[in-house]
Formats: C-alpha cells, sequence, structure tokens
C-alpha cells in the first residue's frame, strides 16, 4: 500500500516515468495506478489525441513499442495504457529495446496481472533502469484486517475490529471486493461513524451471528450451544454456508493451535507472527489452547479430515452435510 501511495504522490509531484511495469497477484493496487494516470495524467482536452488504451489479447509487443515510438500531438506527452498485459508474457522479451530507450515523451503503463517477470531476466533490470518496475503482492489474511482499517479511516470512517474479521471471513483477501465494500458505507453514513457488526450484516448482507468467525468462536470458548445453534442456522442455509468452507475454517483454526501449543514465546507479537492472526486475536487462541490440550487438538485435527473424506461421498453416501458438521461438533466437544 505505501508503496502504492508513493508512486500516485510522486507523479502528483511531476516525477513521472516512462514506463510502469505493475506486476502481481494482487490486481487492486495495479488498477489504482492504472486508473490514477488514465484520469490525471492529461487534460480532458490532450486524452482524444494522445492517450491510448489497448488490451494484451488485442495487440503485440511489436504494435505497443510502435504506439509508444509515437510522438504526442500539441500536448508535452503520450499516455499508452495496456491493459492485461499479461496476455503477452510470451513474447514480453521483445520489450527489451524499448526498455532500453524509452521515448522520453510518452508514458508507457503496463497492467501485468497475476503473473510476474523474472527479476533475472534482461528485460527486468532495462525496465527498472529506466522505468518503473511494481509488483503488487497478495496480503495475507492476518495483514487484511489491519487494510480495512487503515483504508476506512482515508474514508472518514472507524470501524469495530469485530466488523472488520467479518469482512476478511467472507470476502477473504480479494481487496477489491473489499474496497467496493468500504465505498458503500462511506455513501451510508456520515463521517466519523464507526462501523460495527450490525452495520456489516444490516448493509452488506453477512450474519453478525451466524457465520464461521462466530462459530470458531464459539468453539474456542467451547460454548456448545452457540456452536450447535450456528450448525443449525447452516443446515438450515446450506448455499451460503456450504460444509467444504466451514471445515476449512475449522481445520485451519486448529491447526493453528496446534502450532500455538508448541511455541516457546507466546508472546501476543510472536504469537500474531506466527499464527499470521492480528494481534487482536490472540487472546481467542490462549482460551482455546486452555480449552483444548494439544492430544485433544490432534484427534480434531484428524477428524476434520475424516469428515472431509465424507463430505465427498468417501464411506459415507447417507450423511447429509448437516449431519457431518454434527457429527464434527460431536468429537470437538466430548
Amino acid at each position: 500500500m505505501d508503496q502504492a501511495v508513493k508512486i500516485i504522490n510522486d507523479i502528483k509531484s511531476g516525477i513521472i516515468q516512462p514506463i510502469y511495469f505493475l506486476m502481481g497477484e494482487e490486481t487492486y493496487y495495479i488498477d489504482i495506478i492504472t486508473a490514477y494516470i488514465e484520469e490525471n495524467l492529461l487534460s480532458d482536452d490532450e486524452k482524444g489525441f494522445n492517450q491510448m488504451v489497448i488490451y494484451g489479447r488485442d495487440t503485440t509487443v511489436e504494435e505497443v513499442i510502435a504506439h509508444a515510438k509515437r510522438y504526442p500531438m500539441m500536448a508535452e506527452r503520450q499516455v499508452v495504457i495496456v491493459r492485461e498485459a499479461q496476455e503477452l508474457s510470451r513474447t514480453i522479451d521483445k520489450l527489451e529495446t524499448y526498455a532500453d530507450n524509452p521515448q522520453a515523451s510518452t508514458v508507457l503503463v503496463l497492467a501485468y496481472k497475476y503473473k510476474t517477470l523474472d527479476k533475472r531476466k534482461k528485460v527486468t533490470k532495462l525496465l527498472e533502469k529506466n522505468g518503473l518496475v511494481f509488483e503488487s503482492k497478495k496480503l495475507y489474511e492476518n495483514q487484511v484486517a489491519t487494510w480495512i482499517t487503515r483504508v476506512i479511516q482515508g474514508k472518514g470512517l472507524a470501524i469495530e475490529p469485530k466488523a472488520a474479521a467479518i469482512l476478511v471471513e467472507f470476502l477473504g483477501n480479494d481487496l477489491s471486493r473489499i474496497s467496493n465494500e468500504l465505498e458503500k458505507l462511506k455513501i451510508i453514513f456520515p463521517k466519523g461513524h464507526t462501523v460495527t457488526p450490525k452495520d456489516i450484516e444490516v448493509n452488506i448482507g453477512f450474519s453478525k451471528d451466524y457465520n464461521n468467525f462466530e462459530l470458531r468462536a464459539a468453539i474456542g470458548e467451547r460454548n456448545q450451544l452457540k456452536a450447535y445453534r450456528i450448525a443449525h442456522y447452516f443446515t438450515q442455509n446450506p448455499k451460503e454456508n456450504p460444509l467444504v468452507v466451514t471445515t476449512s475454517m475449522v481445520f485451519a483454526f486448529f491447526t493453528q493451535l496446534l502450532q500455538y501449543h508448541g511455541l516457546k514465546d507466546k508472546s501476543q507479537g510472536n504469537v500474531s507472527k506466527v499464527l499470521r492472526v492480528s494481534p487482536f486475536y490472540v487472546k481467542d487462541y490462549e482460551l482455546a489452547a486452555r480449552n483444548f490440550p494439544m492430544k485433544k487438538v490432534a484427534a480434531v485435527v484428524a477428524k476434520i479430515r475424516d469428515i472431509d473424506s465424507k463430505s465427498k461421498g468417501v464411506g459415507a453416501s447417507n450423511l447429509t452435510h448437516g449431519d457431518l458438521l454434527k457429527e464434527l461438533l460431536v468429537t470437538i466437544f466430548n
């Protein structure tokens, strides 16, 4: 995030590179930087003759270079944007000659999504030397809640940690989807408002009480009544709560719990780092570890593997997913 902000701030300050090679698994920042350049580098009058947007699947590297070598018309510079540039991956080395001597009056932007260039390649080194190479990496899920807090603060709002956790559970680390939901909240609520789990439920559509996050919390607390109530809700709403997602979440939780038991340093900072969870949730693992000794945790992990096999029809063709979920909870709590 900080590097993307710096790139945009540099552009605002007039520090403009002849080539922006934007690559990586996380498309959110690639889109943000590309959109900023597209919308702000040229005036509306200049864009008609001096801004071109093309797609990797519809062009070649040779054509991209030809466009980039054109001179601007009645403007200081031209902008050439190549969307879905990863479609050119097989021939991207042909960009070497242009990267070695880019046109000073052209800003060439290549949005190379889901892939990265080998940093040992000559083309990569030339792009880094004479332009800018930005790698947009996926955030780990334990980093996303912090990202949500920072982004929503930039929109003039605040958010409760539990509300951020619910968003992460349902949307994972897809920053583009999360950003769209946060934009809705910005429109709905006045500046200074603190977003709560109830706000998420009402305005985005996720249940604040019946979700995998709450099930995991109930299991960690050994709150059987709450856990079985959530399981019953999941059974009644199987499409919104598929068993495979629930078992994956429970498996991840108990696997992390095994790791926690094995840690010598159980300080908040170390647990957060090793388990890749927000520091806010370290206390949940402390409580769960007291409720589930290591031997029990290992047995639960083995049972989850068994339940996963049964859910795929191995040795339990007559059991419903609701039955399998209840069977898992019986193992956990007995």
